[in-house]
């Protein structure tokens, strides 16, 4: 296959892009770098089925050649970063998915949306399950991306039944590992980087809300088996086993064998507004149609996250 990855310079689209080179494919990776870092693909360049495009996908694209997939990636993807670039983050959802849905169409191929778990807003129903819609704010600061995934899978749907285009959408859940960003304020980086300079662990609120964490290999596989699969309603790729935040904050303080203090802060911006107070994926449609569940425990996967970042901090 030949694909094209957009976000490829970011943490998922950069192992996206490692996955497929190692299956044997050609990878055409593009990111404006907004967010996105060019040491997360340094290894892949000048590999001679790896090609690098410095494009933003919210203006009009050109890949030259045959395409047999096309995986839209491109986002911010933390409070931070979407807090501060709110139209970016509004334009890449729905211009930028318009511009790859029809990039996808003009050359026949397969297209894969990255939405998320933020679709569901703060949700009144644990877990979520594709078929709940959701309890979003549109008009909050977190509307900026919830609202922009959310139509961008509208979008993505309507390629599919008007355009008859060959669709998937994943909907991720928390995701941790290397190469995340050690300052983009989401809590794995926010508490390793913390416990690993011996600084207070800052947990928002009172720790009670919920997350469920899941390792980027483990999303790899379930995006992998996704894309050639022939589901083509949403399916979350998601770890669920659900704990606190306290409870994430006392793993990795354990995991990183820091001395650092927890104590508990409430943030004077708009960081938690809306922010869910549960988040646990219903996985029940990924284990039946690809086979899928994770396999990384949070152990395992946080002592090789810490590892990533210790030599970093």
């Amino acid at each position: 296959m030949r694909v094209l990855i957009t976000g490829a310079a970011g943490f998922l689209g950069s192992h996206l892009s490692d996955r497929f080179i190692a299956e044997g494919h050609a990878v055409i990776g593009m990111d404006n770098l907004i967010t996105g870092n060019m040491d997360n693909i340094a290894h892949l360049m000048g590999h001679e089925r790896f090609r690098f495009l410095k494009q933003d996908v919210s203006n009009y694209i050109y890949v030259p050649g045959p395409l047999d997939a096309v995986l839209h990636f491109a986002s911010p993807a933390s409070p931070n970063d979407y807090l501060e670039h709110p139209i970016p983050t509004l334009k890449v959802g729905s211009l930028g998915t318009h511009n790859t849905l029809g990039l996808a169409k003009a050359k026949g191929a397969r297209y894969l949306l990255a939405s998320t778990s933020e679709v569901y807003g703060d949700p009144q129903i644990n877990p979520q399950p594709e078929t709940y819609w959701g309890h979003v704010n549109p008009i909050g600061p977190r509307g900026v991306y919830d609202e922009a995934k959310r139509f961008a899978e509208a979008m993505t749907l309507a390629y599919q039944r008007y355009h008859g285009l060959e669709t998937r959408i994943v909907r991720i859940f928390n995701t941790y590992g290397p190469r995340m960003r050690l300052h983009d304020g989401r809590v794995v980086p926010n508490f390793i980087y913390q416990a690993l300079t011996n600084q207070p662990i800052t947990v928002y609120g009172d720790g009670s809300r919920t997350r469920s964490f899941q390792y980027y290999s483990d999303l790899v596989e379930g995006i992998y088996r996704l894309l050639h699969s022939d589901e083509k309603l949403p399916v979350n790729i998601g770890n669920p086993a659900e704990m606190t935040i306290l409870q994430f904050a006392e793993a990795v303080k354990e995991i990183s064998r820091s001395d650092s203090e927890i104590v508990f802060i409430q943030p004077k911006d708009d960081r938690i507004t809306d922010d869910p107070k549960v988040r646990r994926p219903d996985i029940t449609k990924a284990r039946q149609v690809l086979g899928w569940e994770p396999k990384v425990n949070l152990t395992d996967g946080l002592t090789e996250t810490v590892a990533y970042f210790r030599g970093r901090v």
